[in-house]
């Protein structure tokens, strides 16, 4: 099963673990295998991988307003995808920052 390094800690993070952050517009992405990674990642600077990013598949089920303050989503949106065995669950924010918020108040469980 490939692997890849989380973003904040270095930590190997399976293909069907973790969460995968992505900035279609830059085609840059993120990994975390903790949903609490996201938080100090962002706070340093959210330092992105560069990589092409297949955006559609990713917004399919998902409503065009961030998951953290309900604005409509701008071109320069965020999603956030939760693997979990099989499943995806994704989220969209219209930035960086409230990705952040919304990770720190414990995502979709606050």
């Amino acid at each position: 099963m490939e692997r890849e390094q989380c973003s904040w800690c270095g930590e190997r993070v399976a293909a069907d673990e973790g969460y995968r952050a992505f900035e279609p517009v830059g085609e840059r992405r993120a990994v975390f295998c903790r949903l609490e990674h996201i938080v100090p990642w962002a706070i340093r600077g959210a330092h992105w991988s560069p990589a092409p990013v297949e955006a559609g598949e990713l917004r399919d089920g998902l409503e065009p307003y961030c998951a953290r303050c309900g604005s409509p989503l701008p071109d320069t949106e965020v999603l956030l995808v939760r693997h979990r065995g099989e499943h995806r669950i994704a989220d969209a924010f219209c930035s960086v920052d409230h990705l952040r918020e919304w990770a720190t108040a414990g995502g979709r469980w606050a």
